[in-house]
């Protein structure tokens, strides 16, 4: 029997393409997460109002993920590719004018625009990149693509850990460790207020450059016939009766809900969880970016294992993981607990693609990309929790344990949605095989 190749060679190029549009959604993601924490301190504004940066971010995938995915039937890949890089463009130069508006919504509303051009890149490239290939092969297939979305993301972080977070005035402490910026007139902070939102603001114009040159390169290249979409669809009715009695699918679109608001509410208050450590932004940005190496290593780890381990295994397995870490950052105060809090990334590694592919395994063609769209829709999730989980923070303490470490049950709790799926998808499976034979 011959061995099924991971990427077809007549597939390579397009394949090469497609991927590295995955690293421009993972910076844009991993830049953003550090801002919470700045604009709170700039903006002094609470824990769960800084949140709403998440929510605008997040927002903006379920608004736009249906759309784009009636866009892509009507038109085509490309061409939903080519919006979803304009309207990332526009959303990342709207930062111009809230830096000098000092809004904070105004940031939220570029962000919530940006994150328009996300969903179409995401629902565009996820299947697309399924559909390279053998069905056996389609869940290992994305893992390697989605390899590249953190390569993507340790840019966006080392620029917020090394270019941004660094030269926030805002940020300064005196010698307890305390930050002065409270403490200052009226002033005082007016002047430092412009310096740091035009800091927070030069990343994002830097990178909609760079969309730009991208969506040049783009337009000019000649995407062969096999990226595009059948000729026979079937009409949105039937795809979302069809959807609808897909159990796999069904329950995949609702678990992929609670990993993405458990990655998000993960990476995201890291910041948090330093600072009652005593720890400045600029230093614990370094271990978000040591937690987002780890989540690298994990998926091509993840993506090797595959070939030998049955994927929804695997998902329960590293869910298992994912919640005993996420136990020891709640029960654990001190260096240890932001350790188990790092570590939970090595398992969420291989989770969005392996509940993507095996949510869309079973998906016919012709109902792919209104179905990536319901599941890039799920990414909502990182939009609704991390406010709550704000809201748990700014308690400060709770029955006599630091606010933010409890906060973490709530990512406990997404991973125990995720264990579900996952053994119940593996027995599903395992059914089907024994009734087959």
């Amino acid at each position: 029997m011959e061995k099924q190749k991971l990427v077809e060679k007549k597939y390579l190029f397009i394949f090469i393409l497609i991927t590295s549009l995955f690293a421009l959604w993972g910076f844009a993601n991993d830049i953003t997460n550090p801002m919470v924490a700045a604009f709170q301190t700039v903006m002094e504004i609470s824990a769960a109002k800084a949140s709403l940066v998440q929510f605008a971010f997040y927002g903006g995938y379920a608004t736009m993920a249906i759309p784009a995915a009636l866009f892509i039937r009507k038109y085509s890949y490309k061409k939903g590719i080519m919006l979803g890089l304009t309207l990332y463009a526009i959303g990342a130069f709207l930062f111009i004018p809230a830096a000098l508006y000092q809004q904070f919504s105004f940031f939220c509303i570029s962000l919530y625009i940006l994150t328009f051009g996300l969903a179409f890149l995401e629902t565009t490239s996820n299947p697309f990149i399924l559909s390279l290939g053998s069905k056996k092969t389609s869940t290992r297939r994305l893992n390697l693509a989605q390899a590249f979305n953190p390569m993507g993301s340790l840019m966006g972080m080392a620029v917020a850990s090394f270019i941004v977070l660094p030269q926030l005035y805002s940020d300064r402490r005196n010698a307890a460790g305390e930050i002065i910026f409270s403490t200052l007139s009226a002033t005082e902070k007016a002047n430092i207020r412009v310096h740091d939102l035009d800091v927070i603001r030069n990343p994002y114009v830097a990178i909609g450059l760079v969309v730009v040159l991208v969506l040049v390169i783009i337009s000019l290249t000649k995407v062969p016939k096999t990226e595009i979409q059948p000729d026979q669809k079937n009409d949105a009715k039937t795809t979302l009766r069809n959807l609808w009695h897909n159990h796999a699918y069904r329950e995949g679109v609702l678990t992929q809900m609670f990993y993405v608001a458990a990655q998000i509410m993960t990476w995201t208050f890291i910041i948090q969880y330093a600072d009652y450590l005593g720890i400045n932004k600029a230093t614990a940005q370094a271990y978000n970016i040591v937690a987002m190496i780890l989540f690298l290593c994990g998926r091509f780890i993840a993506t090797a294992l595959m070939k030998y381990v049955n994927t929804r295994k695997l998902l329960s397995v590293f869910a298992i993981g994912a919640g005993i870490c996420a136990l020891g950052a709640v029960c654990i105060v001190g260096m240890t607990g932001l350790y188990c809090l790092i570590g939970i990334s090595i398992f969420m590694s291989l989770m969005f693609p392996t509940i993507y592919g095996i949510a869309l395994e079973n998906v016919d063609n012709q109902d792919a990309s209104l179905g990536a769209a319901f599941l890039v829709m799920a990414i909502v999730g990182g939009a609704i929790m991390p406010p709550l989980q704000g809201l748990i923070i700014d308690q400060k303490m709770i029955l006599g344990h630091p606010a933010v470490n409890v906060s973490y049950i709530l990512p406990f709790i997404c991973f125990c949605v995720v264990f579900t799926y996952g053994v119940r998808q593996y027995r599903r499976q395992k059914k089907e095989l024994l009734n087959a034979e």
